[in-house]
């Protein structure tokens, strides 16, 4: 239900707030019901009020980026979605060092590296999330991470603090930070990369973005790989060996392409996604002894 003094405060505030925003439509799964609240926040000032105002009327909230890592219920979310926008998509560099706003894309931040022909990010290009979400996750490919190149982040803290913090404190590792567990929001990122000619950058970005294209069932949505790598072993190969490739449930499917992924191959809901993520998990278990953990964030 919708509590129309909050929504008034919010709306009196100059913020823009919609009402039951399907999830769907913010995800890269394109599956999700409706969030209460769906507000953009252009400041860390607009973003503190947001907040309070969310306290004050004890409305959950939770920070997005580009959904692409996220299955949301079926049923929709009780909760106010934050999504940052305007300074938050700011860049900038000196030198061999880019500051990021949390909220740009990193393939809009790769392409700024490039031409500046700075060299590091390459194997972010193509991955389709945030900055902010990339710090949250370390989020990573072809052998690079994103702690590979973080010299700091800044963050709002419970309390409201604006903090920079150095990289070494952040906790970063395989597929995690700090951030799942600290309740900080990242609000920007710096980076230290090296200088390296542009063609040289931009043919290592085509070929990243390349073999994402032939091996990456991208024609479809998807969260992109649904399971962490098991010590030792791939997720994909586990799938694929026990012959769960192209199973189904209901809308849902384990890529024909790349079995690390699930694809929403129409009308896929998240009890289909999750139904066939326990099945694949059983059985690569009861198969392989491997245990799959799921990497994807079901909200």
């Amino acid at each position: 239900m919708i509590n129309q003094d909050f929504l008034s405060e919010i709306t009196k505030s100059g913020i823009i707030c919609q009402t039951d925003v399907p999830m769907k439509d913010h995800t890269t799964f394109r599956i999700g019901g409706p969030s209460d609240y769906y507000i953009t926040v252009n400041s860390v000032g607009e973003l503190r009020s947001v907040i309070d105002l969310c306290r004050e009327f004890s409305i959950e909230y939770m920070l997005i980026g580009n959904g692409s890592n996220l299955l949301v219920n079926d049923a929709g979310l009780r909760k106010a979605v934050i999504r940052l926008a305007g300074e938050f998509k700011d860049i900038s560099h000196k030198e061999n060092t880019i500051t990021c706003g949390a909220g740009t894309t990193l393939s809009k931040l790769c392409t700024y590296a490039l031409n500046e022909s700075l060299s590091g990010l390459e194997f972010a290009f193509g991955i389709p999330g945030t900055v902010g979400g990339a710090v949250f996750m370390n989020a990573g490919a072809y052998g690079g991470e994103m702690k590979d190149v973080i010299t700091s982040v800044t963050h709002l803290t419970p309390d409201g603090k604006v903090e920079t913090v150095p990289a070494h404190t952040l906790e970063l590792s395989y597929r995690h930070s700090i951030y799942k567990t600290n309740d900080c929001i990242i609000l920007s990122a710096e980076f230290s990369l090296h200088n390296d000619d542009k063609s040289e950058i931009k043919s290592r970005m085509d070929d990243f973005m390349n073999r994402r294209v032939t091996k990456q069932p991208l024609e479809f949505p998807s969260a992109g790989s649904v399971f962490k790598r098991p010590e030792g072993a791939f997720a994909g190969a586990l799938i694929e060996q026990c012959g769960l490739k192209g199973e189904c449930v209901g809308g849902a499917q384990v890529s024909e392409k790349h079995s690390g992924f699930i694809i929403n191959k129409g009308g896929a809901t998240c009890q289909d996604v999750m139904d066939l993520v326990a099945l694949v998990q059983k059985t690569v278990k009861d198969e392989t002894g491997y245990t799959l953990e799921r990497e994807i964030i079901r909200l």
